[in-house]
């Protein structure tokens, strides 16, 4: 009764030519092909139906000699034993509770927050890095000056201090867009450190420690790179203390040759 039931379904001759059109093979694999088909038939749409159908079609152009042979056959086998197995329908419950959707929106704010923290602390730690480099390259252009004080021309001198004045402004420019970023980095920081308790109440434990990991590791990243800037610049106000001292004794040393080339005229004149 039950293979009339299939036999009399208004779609069974389908069934019928897709084997046909499979055919000539052996009757082996025919008797695994006509029940395979009607179990696609039975579980899946008329879209994957008529796909398994174009692809029979493809295979029924193959040489006869090819589709003798056991790896078509297998093939062959293969393609219905898949069919009735993607027929089967696998129901997925998805959750949509409050506290699923919440735990979502909150691994979604810590993703983007660390997102934010992670290019704030890049810009931080380039613009401390350019900013050391910048106070060092000055800290080397002062004491050349200072190596060669008096040994200069007027003009040679006018040169020299045209660059260190240029190197003080960037100097200073570097400084302004270190303070710039350092500000930005400090609000990724608080705004991570919100995610994370946010994603720790809704129940999201495991984003909430991902945060808290991100901010440990930026803030060892810039305290490494604030150590850098920070020894340039106690070099380089030990270079200021520096050029004062030589300063001081290079002007006391011009007054007291003034005043030896001046005393001889005096004698002269009292003479």
């Amino acid at each position: 009764a039950n293979k009339q039931q299939l036999f009399d379904c208004p779609n069974s001759q389908i069934c019928f030519e897709i084997v046909s059109r499979a055919a000539p093979v052996n009757k082996e694999v025919k008797s695994v092909l006509l029940p395979r088909c009607f179990l696609v038939y039975l579980s899946v749409y008329n879209s994957i139906f008529f796909l398994f159908r174009n692809s029979f079609r493809y295979l029924s152009k193959i040489k006869p000699a090819v589709r003798k042979s056991p790896r078509w056959t297998s093939v062959l086998a293969s393609l219905a034993v898949g069919g009735s197995l993607c027929a089967v329908p696998l129901k997925q419950v998805e959750n949509l509770s409050h506290d699923s959707l919440v735990r979502r929106a909150a691994s979604l704010v810590t993703d983007s927050s660390s997102t934010f923290l992670s290019q704030a602390t890049l810009a931080l730690t380039d613009a401390l890095t350019e900013y050391a480099k910048a106070v060092h390259t000055l800290i080397a252009l002062q004491r050349q000056y200072l190596a060669s004080l008096g040994k200069l021309s007027p003009a040679e001198e006018d040169t020299v201090w045209q660059v260190i004045i240029s190197q003080r402004a960037e100097v200073v420019h570097r400084q302004d867009e270190q303070k710039r970023f350092e500000l930005t980095w400090v609000t990724a920081i608080r705004l991570c450190e919100a995610a994370a308790e946010a994603a720790y109440i809704s129940g999201a434990e495991n984003a909430s420690i991902t945060v808290r990991t991100n901010i440990q590791l930026a803030q060892s990243q810039v305290e490494e790179a604030q150590k850098i800037s920070v020894d340039a610049e106690k070099k380089l106000a030990e270079t200021k203390v520096m050029e004062v001292e030589r300063m001081t004794q290079h002007a006391a040393a011009l007054e007291g040759s003034n005043d030896e080339e001046e005393t001889p005229e005096a004698y002269l004149r009292e003479d």
